[in-house]
C-alpha cells in the first residue's frame, strides 16, 4: 500500500443551469430557455493543495455562460460540441463529456430531452 499511484482524475460539474436562446422551431426563436448542463473532464493531476495545479471547475461555468451569451444556437448538439471544444482548449484535458438537457423541449410529457457527447484527444 505504500506505493500508490493516482490512476485518473475527473473534474465535473453537474446540474449547471444556463439560460440560452436555443431551438429551431418558430416559437423558440428570440426566446431564452433553460438548459441543464453536466460536464466531466478527464485530466492528469497530482496530489496537491494548490489551485494552480488543478483544473478549476469555474472555467466550465464561464465557458457555458459565454457560449449561451454568444447568441442564438439552433441545436443542443451544437451547444454541447462548442462546450466540449472549449474545455479541450486546456491541454491537460484528455476527454470531455458534455450532457445538455432541455427541460422545456417535450414538456409536460417528459422531464427533459437532450444530448450527450464525448470528445477526446487522439
Amino acid at each position: 500500500m505504500s506505493e500508490l499511484r493516482l490512476a485518473a482524475s475527473r473534474v465535473f460539474v453537474t446540474g449547471l443551469k444556463v439560460q440560452a436562446e436555443i431551438g429551431v422551431y418558430r416559437h423558440e426563436i428570440g426566446r431564452v430557455q433553460p438548459l441543464i448542463v453536466d460536464v466531466e473532464l478527464d485530466v492528469p493531476t497530482v496530489e496537491t493543495d494548490r489551485l494552480a495545479d488543478t483544473l478549476n471547475y469555474e472555467t466550465i461555468l464561464t465557458a457555458a455562460q459565454e457560449i449561451a451569451a454568444g447568441g442564438h444556437i439552433d441545436l443542443v448538439e451544437t451547444f454541447a460540441h462548442r462546450l466540449a471544444r472549449r474545455c479541450l482548449e486546456d491541454a491537460r484535458v484528455t476527454r470531455a463529456r458534455v450532457r445538455i438537457e432541455k427541460p422545456l423541449a417535450l414538456a409536460p410529457d417528459a422531464v427533459a430531452a437532450g444530448v450527450e457527447i464525448t470528445l477526446e484527444r487522439p
